[in-house]
This record gives C-alpha cells, sequence and structure tokens, in this order.
C-alpha cells in the first residue's frame, strides 16, 4: 500500500547555513542512464541488448513498455544539455551505452563512439563535469547468449570495452565509474530474475557478482592507463536493514539483510574478500574464484558512489535469514519505497567506521518518484522537494560525523524508462511528455537551480 506524503512539505530549497550543501566544492549535479533515456536502440550500427530482449518478452516490463524510444535523448541531446546547463547543474553523470560502441567482433562502432565524444565536449564547453558510468545494465545481447555475467569471459570483454572508451574519450572525462548497481545486475539480474536477463538462479547471482566485480578490476587498470587525469570509481546500491522484532535472531535478520545488500559488493572491493554471512543465508553458492581475483577486484578506488532510496524492515525467518515485514502509516514513494532519509546517514557512518580505506564518496544516485502532472505548465512536487531537503539534511549530518562525501547528483534530471516499471514511474526534477517529448522543468528543479545562483554568488 503506497501511503500519501505527510503535509510538512517543504516548498523551499535552503540549506541551514552550516550545511556542507554551501560549500563551492561540494558538487551537486543530475544522473541519467543510457538505455533509460536515449532511445534509437536499431541505429547508428548499436546492437541489441539484454533489455531490449527484456523488454519484447511478454509480461517482464509494466504495460510492454520498451526503451525503443524513452525520452529521444539520441536525437535531441544538444537540447538537453541546454537544459542542463540552463538549470546552473554543476556535474551530470552519464553512461554509455556499450552495445552502441562495439560491434560483436568488439571492433569499435565509429559512429557511436562519436556521440559520445560530441556530448563530452559539449558538456566541458559549458562547464559542466562529467562523470561517466561503462555500465548501467544493458550488457549486450550477444555476451548474454554465451553465459553473460556468469561467464567468466565476459569481465575480458568489460576491460576490452573499458580499454577502447578510455583510449577514444581520454581528457573528456572527470571520473569514470566501472560499474553501477552491481548488486542489481546480480541479484535482480540472475537471482530474481526481475530484471534483465530475467535469470533466476541464485548460484548464477554469486558468480555473476564475482565476474562483475572482477570486470571492475580489470577495467580499472585500463582507464588509468589510458586516462590518468580522470579519477576512477565504482557506483553500489545501498539499503538500510532495520527491525521491528524483539528478539536476538530479529537484530541478526537485519544485520543479515545488510550483509547481503551492502557487504557483498563493499567487502570484496574494500577488504578484497566476500562476508562469510553471505553463505549462510545462501549456502552452496560460494563462487569460483581463481587465485589472484580478490586482488584484481580490490585495486585501490578514487572514489565510491553510493545510491541509495529506502530502507527494508525484516524479522527472522525463523532459520538462517530473514523475511520483509512492511511497516504501516509510513510515507512512501510512487514506487512503495518508504521515505527514510536517517537510513542515508546511518548507512555513511558505518561504512565510514567499517573500512578505514574507505574512498571519498559521491551519492551518484538519490530522488523519488510521485505521479507528477503538468499543470498550467507548471508541475509543482512538493513531495520530491521535501525528499531532497531530508536526504541532502543527511548527508550532512554524516558529513560533520567525519564522512567525506564531495558531492550529490540526484535522480534523475528527467523522467524516463523506469526498467520493469516503464514509463508510470517519474524520479525526474523535470517532466517528460512522452508522446511529445515536451520538457517541463518541475518546481523542484526551479528550486534547486535558485540554490545553485545563490551559492555561487556568494564571495
Amino acid at each position: 500500500m503506497i501511503h500519501a506524503t505527510p503535509a510538512s512539505l517543504e516548498e523551499t530549497f535552503s540549506p541551514p547555513a552550516d550545511s556542507v550543501l554551501w560549500r563551492k566544492d561540494f558538487l551537486l549535479g543530475a544522473a541519467t542512464a543510457a538505455y533509460q533515456i536515449e532511445g534509437a536502440v536499431d541505429e547508428d550500427g548499436r546492437l541489441p541488448s539484454i533489455w531490449d530482449t527484456f523488454c519484447a518478452t511478454p509480461g517482464k516490463v509494466l504495460a510492454g513498455d520498451t526503451g525503443a524510444i524513452a525520452c529521444d535523448h539520441y536525437h535531441r541531446w544538444e537540447a538537453d544539455l541546454d537544459l542542463l546547463s540552463s538549470l546552473k547543474m554543476e556535474g551530470y553523470r552519464l553512461s554509455i551505452a556499450w552495445p552502441r560502441v562495439m560491434d560483436q567482433a568488439g571492433k569499435p562502432n565509429a559512429k557511436g563512439i562519436a556521440f559520445y565524444r560530441n556530448l563530452l565536449q559539449r558538456l566541458k564547453q559549458k562547464g559542466i563535469r562529467t562523470f561517466v558510468t561503462l555500465y548501467h545494465w544493458d550488457l549486450p545481447q550477444h555476451l548474454e547468449d554465451h553465459g553473460g555475467w556468469v561467464n567468466r569471459d565476459t569481465a575480458y570483454r568489460f576491460a576490452e570495452y573499458a580499454d577502447l572508451m578510455s583510449r577514444e574519450l581520454s581528457g573528456l572525462v572527470d571520473a569514470w565509474a566501472t560499474l553501477n548497481e552491481p548488486w542489481c545486475s546480480a541479484a535482480h539480474g540472475y537471482g530474481s530474475g526481475h530484471h534483465a536477463p530475467g535469470k533466476s538462479d541464485p548460484v548464477y547471482a554469486t558468480q555473476a557478482m564475482h565476474h562483475l566485480l572482477l570486470g571492475h578490476g580489470l577495467a580499472v587498470q585500463a582507464l588509468r592507463a589510458n586516462d590518468p587525469q580522470a579519477q576512477v570509481g565504482i557506483v553500489a546500491n545501498v539499503g538500510r536493514g532495520t527491525t521491528n522484532g524483539k528478539g536476538v535472531n530479529d537484530q541478526r535478520a537485519a544485520q543479515l539483510f545488510e550483509v547481503q545488500h551492502n557487504n557483498w559488493v563493499l567487502d570484496p572491493l574494500l577488504k578484497k574478500e566476500y562476508p562469510l554471512a553471505l553463505f549462510e543465508l545462501w549456502p552452496g553458492t560460494e563462487p569460483l574464484v581463481l587465485k589472484g581475483d580478490m586482488e584484481i577486484i580490490g585495486v585501490p578506488l578514487d572514489f565510491l558512489g553510493i545510491n541509495y532510496y529506502f530502507r527494508t524492515n525484516v524479522v527472522s525467518d525463523g532459520k538462517h535469514g530473514y523475511r520483509e515485514v512492511d511497516l504501516l502509516d509510513v510515507e512512501r514513494t510512487q514506487m512503495g519505497w518508504e521515505v527514510y532519509p536517517d537510513g542515508l546517514r546511518d548507512l555513511l557512518v558505518g561504512f565510514h567506521r567499517t573500512y578505514p580505506n574507505l574512498p571519498p564518496i559521491y551519492i551518484t544516485e538519490n530522488g523519488t518518484a510521485s505521479d507528477d502532472k503538468v499543470v498550467d505548465g507548471q508541475v509543482d512536487d512538493r513531495a520530491r522537494i521535501s525528499f531532497l531537503n531530508r536526504h541532502l539534511a543527511a548527508v550532512d549530518a554524516a558529513v560533520k560525523q567525519g564522512v567525506d562525501v564531495r558531492g550529490y547528483f540526484i535522480w534523475s534530471l528527467m523522467d524516463n524508462f523506469e526498467w520493469a516499471f516503464g514509463y508510470e514511474r517519474r524520479f525526474g526534477i523535470v517532466h517528460v511528455d512522452y508522446a511529445t517529448q515536451q520538457r517541463t522543468p518541475k518546481r523542484s528543479a526551479q528550486l534547486v537551480t535558485q540554490f545553485l545562483e545563490r551559492r555561487k554568488a556568494l564571495p
């Protein structure tokens, strides 16, 4: 059940005077992903991706929606960058579509590469910092046909892709992220089947995760060799696990939730090992790890991207795991996710304490979906304004406790294809009319722009 947003909605965007947001070196930007906005899925040599295949499978995506057109960004990118610039955004996080830039033999596709080169050059001209994600879930279908991320060879193909893009785009990228949310790729793509390629086997999930992270480590080597001035990192989605249960087993259940949601990714990256408790949850699913793999995976990072949206309440399942239990009478978004800003603060502070080698952090995604409509040329998205205010306050609280957070990207720049939920859920600070492709900045965008103008005017 989705509960209405409470009455305590803020109509302004004005952080307290001592907030980290007023620091001019704290980056504020917006984010998108290639498959969610580009469209043009069969133009200029682009190959099919696993999401094209998944969308074409009946029953996989709400209302049968696909990314075939999306926001038509492939044809409208210049106007979209003008819009981004008009909003005064300081940074833009985007992704490259792997199927657009290489053919099946691994040779470069000049037209696809030119699209991203032109886009990045224009961003540089506008003075907008560029954060580029190499893999935001759109694996070329021909690689999935050979096992996808369950096949170790895909990690090597990913390293070749990273090598090509960092040679072609060297000097145009401020920060490279190898992967977006490997947890979702492994757990939803190969564990639950909720995302492409739609496989559902826990053994596949843990092996896919290992190869995703191996691909990350191999890609870092190529990125640093070819584009030494750029920062290199990875983006992880994290989730806060809590319990309203009273027993010790319930407390352990909340810990286990965070083990599988957070430590499954962060421990290999920052400790060079998988958490043993993960295999208490999923016995018999240990991946095949070859000698030297964990050293490759644990290569030092210049930054860690953190994506956060909600918490999950759990209790013990009476065995060795947990089960989710929804809390009643809490604020929820259009996605049905609980709005819980304290979870972001708690996780950031917890990571700071757990990992002595934690690199600087950027919040690479945070935002909310709401059923936004244009009325008299305006979109009054007060719930989003309130959401942003409270989550940015949570980031500020973490910074005041010693966490090195250097920036925040709103998800998303514009309404777009929301994966298995199609076009029903709107995350953008810019409204998109999918019939006309008309872009309308929402009230949230206007207020963030006004804040950035005020901050820039400070001495």
